[in-house]
This record gives C-alpha cells, structure tokens and sequence, in this order.
C-alpha cells in the first residue's frame, strides 16, 4: 500500500476550499452579516493563493458577486459552510501524488439536520478536483487535529473521546486510524479544547496550532476569570513534558490574548488561534478590539516571514468556528 503522509499547513497550497453559507437556522439574523464575513475571509485568502468558493445549487451567483472576480465558485450540494470539518483531509505520498481522506461527518455529534449532504461531499470535492479518495470509516472533523507533517499529530481528548463521534473505538483505535490515514508516528493528547466550544465539543484549531517543525502557537488567556485559564495552562504542561515525532521538545508560543464580543445578543468569543497558513500569508479573525492587534503581533512573530493580515470575524464566531474552520488548503501535488 501506498505510503501518504498529511503535509502541515505551511506547505505549498494549490488553493483553499470554502463553503457558502446558507443554513438560516444556525445563522438566524446574522445570515447576511456572515456571508459578508466569508466573502472577505475569501478575498483576504486569494490575496495569497486560489480561492474556490462551493455554493450550494441556486446559490453560486450571490457567492460570485459577493466575493468577487478574484474567487472561482461552483456549485455542489451541502448542508452547512464548514470545510475543515466536511471537506477531505488531504494527503500527499513520497513522490507527490495527491489523495484525500475521506473521513465520515455527522455534524459534531448530530448537532445539525440534515448533515447527510456534509457526508457525502468529501467524495463529491475529490472527484471535481480529479483527486484519488482515501475512505475512512471513522468519524473525524479536520479542525480537531493539527500536524506537523514530520510525524506529529495533536489532537484533544475532550473532542476525539467524545461518545458522540466514535463510541465503539477505544482511544488505541482511534490513534491507530489517524496514524494510518494520515502518515503520522506520534498523537499529543491534550485534555482540553475551550470550555465554551460546546458546538464542536473541544477542536483543538481554536487552542493549538503547529507553526514550524518542532513549535506551536497556544492559547494561554492571562485574565484569571477566563473559563480556560487553568484549563490551557493543564494543556500547556503535557506539551512541556513531551516531545513531538522527531524527539524534540516544543517550542511554545503563547497567546495570552481572548476577545469576547456581543452580537445578536449574544455573548461570543473570537478564538485568534483559528487562523489560515497560507501561501506566504496567514489569515487571522479578530474582533475589532484593542487586544487584537498583540494577538496579531503575537502570531506575526511565531509565522515569520508572513504578511499577516486580520478579519473580522465576530459573525463566524456565533455560528461556533472562525476562519481556519471555514478554509480547507489542498497542498499542491
């Protein structure tokens, strides 16, 4: 069998899958507020690499007009707007051939009805893009692990552990699985994702993300009210005392940033960790808040040799994601 690997975010990208957004009962009032969000995460993206939006049938020319000439749209049945979780994990092998695993999704736990467009377009995106399908018959969300590409795979046991996924796989299973569908020697279990994620139940893209070989950026909020601040800190620790698939010890970049915003009369929080690598870029939702420019210094320092640029993002964040958790890269072959 073919030996693939899942490149890090940081490799050469051919381009980035979006998804429109159209679910009025997740979005309610803030529908069109977050189009316009999606619309510039896109623009903001195809500063730096290929953009293709994928628009539900009937909704391809809003997508076009809104995100503009400078963003390919097509149109393929789904349900919701969330391609880090739905879309295919993609998987290079040693000479640079391309596939993706197609891993099942059931809407976090079957949050959302119905999701069974979500599950059936990992294969639909493949065969548009020309690219061999991997399946898995695991259930397994994108935004819940981040690799290296080296090896290291770092996921959170509040997410993959919990009985709404995989119930019948033990954590040796569900190790094994991601070790075999993605090419990776070496999964970092931390405890915990946010304590206010309860729409994905923990994804570790709103706590941790690899920046190089060997360093991860963390969220470490320095306010003592914060719901996380014991919590990151306790995920903090297990990646002190371990070591990555390479045997070396991390390099730990801390975000002690969080912005908490109102919209809708809601309550939010604006995870700057949920962030895009892209071709020479990195794409960062921000809230509109004096913090948000340390965050982004932050993240600019961690990812040097990047423009880094914010968006705002208050919108994505009542529907429960951010930017990373919009964009799906497809490394270039």
């Amino acid at each position: 069998m073919t030996a693939f690997r899942m490149p890090a975010e940081w490799s050469e990208h051919e381009r980035c899958l979006m998804a429109w957004p159209v679910r009025e009962d997740l979005w309610g009032s803030v529908l069109d507020d977050v189009k316009e969000e999606y619309a510039n995460v896109a623009r903001a993206i195809a500063a730096f690499e290929p953009v293709t939006m994928v628009a539900p049938p009937g909704h391809g020319e809003e997508a076009r007009a809104r995100c503009g000439q400078d963003v390919t749209v097509v149109e393929i049945a789904q349900d919701d707007s969330w391609f880090r979780d739905s879309a295919p994990l993609f998987v290079l092998d040693g000479d640079g051939n391309r596939a993706g695993v197609d891993f099942r999704f059931n809407a976090w736990g079957r949050k959302h009805h119905p999701y069974d467009s979500d599950d059936r377009i990992g294969a639909l995106l493949l065969d548009h893009l020309g690219v061999d399908r991997i399946h898995s018959g695991m259930i397994l969300e994108g935004g819940s692990v981040t690799v290296d590409g080296e090896g290291t795979l770092i996921t959170t046991e509040q997410c993959l552990l919990h009985p709404n996924r995989n119930p019948e796989m033990s954590r040796a299973e569900i190790e094994a699985e991601l070790k075999s569908r993605l090419g990776v020697r070496k999964v970092v279990w931390l405890p915990y994702g946010g304590l206010l994620d309860t729409e994905t139940d923990g994804h570790v893209d709103g706590v941790c993300a690899f920046a190089a070989p060997g360093k991860v950026v963390v969220s470490l909020p320095d306010d003592p009210t914060h719901p996380d601040h014991a919590r990151m800190r306790a995920n903090r620790a297990v990646l002190e005392a371990t070591t990555d698939a390479q045997g070396r010890p991390f390099e730990i970049v801390d975000v002690p940033q969080t912005a908490f915003a109102e919209l809708a009369g809601e309550r939010i929080e604006v995870s700057y960790l949920n962030y895009y690598v892209a071709n020479g870029g990195v794409v960062v939702p921000v809230a509109g808040l004096p913090q948000d420019e340390d965050a982004l210094a932050v993240i600019a320092a961690a990812h040097p040799g990047r423009k880094v640029v914010g968006v705002r993002a208050l919108a994505i964040a009542f529907g429960g994601g951010g930017v990373h958790c919009i964009t799906q890269q497809v490394p270039s072959a």
